[in-house]
C-alpha cells in the first residue's frame, strides 16, 4: 500500500520525487526510499518519515533525471531499513517499488532460492524483482517484456515501477488492484499512486487499468500493453484537482480543514442534482439504471470503515423513503461468506478513494453473479468508478486526512439523494413530504456552517477528556450509525478505546462498563425515539456515567440530565446525521491534538487500503 512516485525527463528527479512523497504522506506509511539513475543506480531508504529520508541522503549523490520513490506501509516484514522500498535485483541493475501483495510469493521465492538467488529482506516485493531479473537474463528479453512475463506468474495485487541501470532512458510500470496514474508533461513524465504529486506539474494524466503495463521512454510516446501482450491506445484526460485543495490553507491540520470544508463539500455533492423549487432530484451518473434500481427487490450496500457507516445510514434512508429492503455488508466479509446474489439485486459500493481492495473484490463477486453495481466514490478515474455499471461521484474534493470526515457527509448526501429519487419514482413518498425534505436538504450546508461555530466550546470540552481511556457512544435510528462513526473517529486519531452502540443495546452488556470514569456520548436530538433515548440517558446517570449529549438547539429535557451538552440546529430526522457528526469529528480532533497525536497520519493506518 501507500505511495509511489516516479519521474523521467530533463529536470533533476530528486526534488520532484521528494515533494511527491510529501504529497503522499497522508496515505500513511512507516518507511520511505528513493532510487535515482545517473550513470549508476543509487538507492537510499530508511525507516520512518519522508523527513528522515531527506536527512539520510544529505551529503550523498542525489543527481539524476530518472528516479522512483516510495512510502511503505508494512505488509510482509516489519518496518525497518532493509524492508523499506525500493529493492534491488540481485545484479543491482534493477530497482523496484511496489504497492500491494504478491500472494504466491512463498512459492516463487522457493523456486528462486533453488536457482541460487539470495534475499536481503522479508518482503514479497524483492521476490518480484528477482523474478523479473531472472526472466530478463535467461530469456534475453527487454525489461518491459520481462515484467510482462513475470506478472503472468504472479497472484495478487500490485502497482509497480521499475528502473534499470542498463536502460537509463526507460521507466516501466504496471498495475492490478492498486492505483497508478501517469502524468504527461512537456518532454517529461510523472508517475504516482494518485494525482496529488502530479497536479503541480501537469493536468494531463493517464489512469492505468488493471493488468496494464506502461513503458515510458525518454523522448518517445507512451506505450501501454496488457500482461497478455495486447497493445492499448493510451487515453489521457484532464485533472479536476487544484493544488490549493491539497494544501492546508492556514489550518493546523488537514483534518480540521476538511471538517470546515463540509458546508462546501455537501453543497458540491448536491450541486446540479437537487432543485427543491422544481421538486427535482437528478443523478446523471445513474440515470440509465435508476428504473432498475426503483424496481429492485433488494439493495445490498458493500463498504468498509467510515463508508460502511455511511451505508448504514443509507439502509435507513432507502427503507424509510423508498421502501426497498437493504442489507449492509462489510466488503471484507462479503466475498468470503458465499452470499446469495441474483441478477435482480442492486449492489451499491461505497469508497472514498475508489481503490479499496475489499470493496473491489466484493464488486467483482457481485458482477460475476449478474448483479447491477452502482458506485459512490470521491476520486474521478478510480478503480471502483471504472468497475461499476454506473454511479455518482461525491465531489467532496481531495481528502488528505487519513480519518475520513467530509467523505462521510458527502456519501450520506448522495445516499439521501438516491433514496429520495427512488421514493419519487416508486410513489412511496407524498409530494408535500418530498418537497419538505428537499427544502430542508438545501438548507443543510448553512446549518453545518452554524454547527461549526461551536468549535471553541468543543475544544474546551475536549480538554477535560485528554486522559480518558474509554468512551461509549450511543444513538438510535438514524443516529446509531453516527454513534459508531463518532467512536471510530476517536479510536483512529486519539488511540482511545471507544465503542458505538444502539442505545437500547447498552442494557445487553455495555452497561457493565459504566462508572463515574466512563464518558458516554449520546446523540439525543428531538426526533424519532427521543423519549427512549432520554430513558437510556437516565440509565447511564443511575450508574454515575458522564453524559455528553448532542441535542437539538433549545432542548430542555436532556439539558437537565446531561453533564455536558452540544447543540445542533433542528432538522429532519433523516438529515440529523449530516449535523450530528460534525461535533463528534471536532471532539475527536481536539482530544487527539491535546494528546499530541499525529492527527493527519495516525499510527498503523493508511488512507487508501489497497490490500486485503
Amino acid at each position: 500500500m501507500c505511495g509511489i512516485v516516479g519521474y523521467i525527463g530533463s529536470r533533476q528527479a530528486f526534488p520532484i520525487l521528494m515533494k511527491g512523497l510529501y504529497r503522499l504522506e497522508y496515505r500513511g506509511y512507516d518507511s520511505a526510499g528513493i532510487a535515482l539513475l545517473n550513470g549508476d543506480l543509487k538507492l537510499y531508504k530508511t525507516k520512518g518519515k519522508v523527513a528522515d529520508l531527506e536527512k539520510f541522503v544529505f551529503g550523498k549523490d542525489i543527481t539524476g533525471t530518472v528516479g522512483i520513490a516510495h512510502t511503505r506501509w508494512a505488509t510482509h516484514g516489519e518496518p525497518n531499513n532493509v524492508n523499506a522500498h525500493p529493492h534491488f535485483s540481485q545484479s543491482r541493475n534493477l530497482a523496484i517499488i511496489h504497492n500491494g501483495i504478491i500472494e504466491n510469493y512463498l512459492a516463487l521465492k522457493k523456486e528462486l532460492i533453488s536457482r541460487g538467488y539470495k534475499f536481503e529482506s522479508d518482503t514479497d516485493t524483492e521476490v518480484l524483482i528477482h523474478l523479473i531479473d531472472d526472466i530478463r537474463n535467461n530469456e534475453g528479453v527487454t525489461l518491459d517484456e520481462a515484467v510482462r512475463i513475470a506478472l503472468n506468474e504472479v497472484v495478487g495485487a500490485y502497482a509497480i515501477a521499475i528502473i534499470s541501470k542498463n536502460d537509463p532512458d526507460m521507466l516501466v510500470a504496471a498495475r492490478k488492484g492498486s492505483p497508478l496514474v501517469v502524468g504527461i508533461g512537456i518532454d517529461e513524465f510523472f508517475l504516482a499512486s494518485d494525482a496529488a504529486p502530479i497536479v503541480e506539474h501537469t493536468k494531463e494524466v493517464i489512469y492505468l487499468n488493471d493488468e496494464e503495463i506502461v513503458c515510458i521512454r525518454r523522448g518517445e510516446q507512451i506505450k501501454i500493453k496488457t500482461i497478455k501482450n495486447k497493445n492499448k491506445t493510451p487515453y489521457s484526460q484532464k485533472l479536476e484537482m487544484n493544488l490549493s485543495e491539497i494544501e492546508k490553507g492556514g489550518f493546523d491540520h488537514f483534518m480540521l480543514k476538511e471538517i470546515y470544508e463540509q458546508p462546501r463539500s455537501i453543497l458540491d455533492s448536491m450541486r446540479g442534482r437537487l432543485n427543491a423549487r422544481q421538486g427535482k432530484v437528478k443523478l446523471g451518473g445513474i440515470i440509465d439504471y435508476e428504473q432498475k434500481m426503483a424496481n429492485a427487490q433488494r439493495i445490498i450496500i458493500v463498504a468498509c470503515g467510515t463508508s460502511w457507516h455511511a451505508g448504514l445510514v443509507g439502509e435507513y434512508l432507502f427503507e424509510d423513503l423508498a421502501r426497498i429492503p437493504v442489507e449492509v455488508e462489510y466488503a471484507s466479509e462479503f466475498r468470503y461468506r458465499n452470499p446469495i446474489i441474483t441478477e435482480d439485486d442492486i449492489v451499491i459500493a461505497i469508497s472514498q478513494s475508489g481503490e479499496t481492495a475489499d470493496t473491489l473484490a466484493a464488486i467483482e463477486l457481485a458482477k460475476s453473479k449478474g448483479a447491477t453495481i452502482i458506485g459512490i466514490c470521491n476520486v474521478v478515474g478510480s478503480s471502483i468508478a471504472r468497475a461499476t455499471h454506473a454511479g455518482s461521484y461525491t465531489h467532496a474534493g481531495p481528502e488528505i486526512g487519513v480519518a475520513s470526515t467530509k467523505a462521510f457527509t458527502a456519501q450520506v448526501t448522495i445516499l439521501t439523494l438516491m433514496a429520495l429519487r427512488l421514493a419519487q419514482m416508486r410513489g412511496t413518498i407524498k409530494k408535500t413530504r418530498f418537497y419538505q425534505i428537499l427544502n430542508e436538504l438545501e438548507s443543510i450546508p448553512d446549518k453545518v456552517s452554524e454547527t461549526l461555530k461551536i468549535d471553541t466550546k468543543i475544544k474546551e470540552l475536549a480538554s477535560l477528556f485528554i486522559g480518558t481511556r474509554n468512551f461509549l457512544y450511543l444513538g438510535r435510528g438514524y443516529n446509531f450509525p453516527v454513534a459508531m462513526e463518532g467512536a471510530l473517529k476517536l479510536k483512529e486519531i486519539s488511540y482511545i478505546h471507544a465503542e458505538g452502540y444502539p442505545a437500547a443495546e447498552m442494557k445487553h452488556g455495555p452497561i457493565a462498563l459504566i462508572d463515574q470514569e466512563m464518558p458516554v456520548v449520546v446523540i439525543a436530538t428531538n426526533k424519532g425515539t427521543y423519549d427512549k433515548v432520554i430513558s437510556n440517558i437516565q440509565e447511564v446517570k443511575a450508574r454515575r456515567g458522564i453524559i455528553i449529549a448532542i441535542v437539538t438547539k433549545g432542548d430542555v429535557a436532556v439539558k437537565d440530565l446531561a453533564d455536558y451538552i452540544i447543540e445542533v440546529p433542528e432538522t429532519e430526522e433523516l438529515l440529523v446525521p449530516l449535523l450530528a457528526t460534525i461535533p463528534l469529528q471536532l471532539l475527536s480532533y481536539h482530544i487527539a491534538v491535546g494528546r499530541n497525536c499525529n492527527v493527519d497520519q495516525p499510527r498503523n493506518l493508511a488512507k487508501s487500503v489497497t490490500v486485503e
